[in-house]
């Protein structure tokens, strides 16, 4: 037995949030009968589950990629406003993805998607604050005082983000570029910690999260992630570290080639 919006997670139909608000909905029965409750428990054997009228079964085939997206499109399966979304971008593969968390419109850089719902679930879930590292490039006086704040910790609608890893690594014709690493997910949250210190940010970029780099990989396309990667990532939650992560640790980090 298992619980319904996990089995609707496992089999690839949205993450496991996502598929609660399926169940909310009334879009999901269970042979026959329309559930709008949490935690029924289902029998993968021989229940019938249906989504929309739509047999659901598990997905045979894992799929984990690595986007580079680009500003301008919303992380989304669809939107209401016609947008471009990254599904347009992956739409070359041909098992159905979902991107994991989200990156802003006016953000580009690593997006992970995969239809493997549970590995969603631990890397969006809070309690295994999954690292996320950005370069930004803003404007406005960036002073010893303004990283000490970043640092510690700046407050956003009453509530102190945790404190951040900021270093200036460079200036651009925008101003100053800086690398800040945070393991929160609040909404456009590093662009409003620059603006509490004073700072506008022109360019924001993510180029590493829960242990994946960016690299090379071409803005607006994607690669598969390697096998040692996807081990790496199936390691968050349980305490345990890949081998991938303890030859980083040694070694640094590893860099990728182009996507052929």
């Amino acid at each position: 037995m298992v619980r319904l919006q996990k089995y609707l997670a496992h089999c690839g139909v949205a993450s496991r949030r996502g598929a609660e608000n399926l169940i909310q909905q009334g879009r999901v029965s269970v042979n026959g009968v329309v559930i709008s409750e949490m935690g029924v428990q289902i029998d993968e054997a021989n229940d019938r589950i249906e989504v929309d009228g739509t047999l659901v079964e598990p997905e045979k085939k894992m799929v984990y990629v690595l986007l580079n997206k680009p500003v301008g499109y919303v992380t989304t399966v669809s939107d209401d406003k016609g947008r471009n979304t990254v599904m347009d971008l992956v739409a070359d593969i041909p098992v159905r993805i979902y991107p994991v968390g989200r990156l802003d419109y006016d953000t580009e850089g690593l997006l992970l998607m995969t239809n493997d719902g549970d590995l969603t679930y631990r890397i969006t879930h809070p309690k295994n604050n999954v690292e996320k590292t950005y370069e930004a490039e803003v404007t406005g006086n960036i002073s010893m005082n303004t990283l000490l704040q970043l640092r510690n910790g700046i407050m956003l609608d009453g509530v102190k983000t945790s404190p951040a890893k900021v270093e200036v690594i460079g200036a651009t014709r925008l101003g100053t570029k800086l690398e800040i690493t945070i393991h929160e997910g609040k909404n456009r949250q590093v662009r409003r910690m620059f603006e509490a210190v004073g700072c506008v940010v022109k360019k924001l970029k993510r180029t590493r999260e829960a242990g994946l780099i960016l690299g090379h990989v071409p803005l607006g396309r994607w690669r598969k992630l390697t096998e040692a990667e996807v081990n790496m990532l199936k390691k968050i939650g349980t305490g345990k570290k890949s081998s991938a992560q303890v030859s980083r640790e040694k070694f640094g980090h590893t860099k990728y080639k182009k996507r052929k």
